[in-house]
């Protein structure tokens, strides 16, 4: 049930920065351009951005560039709809089998 409602959540989290990028892309005359999650996270909270990296770089050098950054660049709705539909998946169950009446 947890699962299922976190990934509800990261789902509709990718329909607002779907709708997010939509907008750009209407402001912009037509332009396609995706906002990546690095940028919607400079947006909102460069310190908290800027304290992962140093925290990162204590523990390794390489957790940072190549691997967290391979994630960063992606378009956010684009990492909320895949972690919102794995989320879901993880936490579904089958319905139960409906038993006849009579028996």
């Amino acid at each position: 049930m947890i699962l299922r409602l976190l990934g509800y959540f990261f789902l509709c989290l990718a329909m607002a920065a779907l709708a997010y990028d939509g907008i750009r892309m209407i402001a912009d005359n037509g332009r396609l351009a995706f906002t990546s999650l690095e940028q919607h996270w400079l947006n909102i909270s460069p310190a908290s951005m800027e304290a992962a990296r140093a925290f990162t770089d204590q523990i390794s050098v390489y957790i940072w560039s190549p691997l967290l950054m391979t994630f960063l660049v992606l378009p956010a709705w684009v990492l909320a709809c895949g972690l919102g539909t794995l989320l879901y998946l993880a936490g579904y169950r089958r319905p139960r089998p409906a038993i006849p009446d009579g028996i």
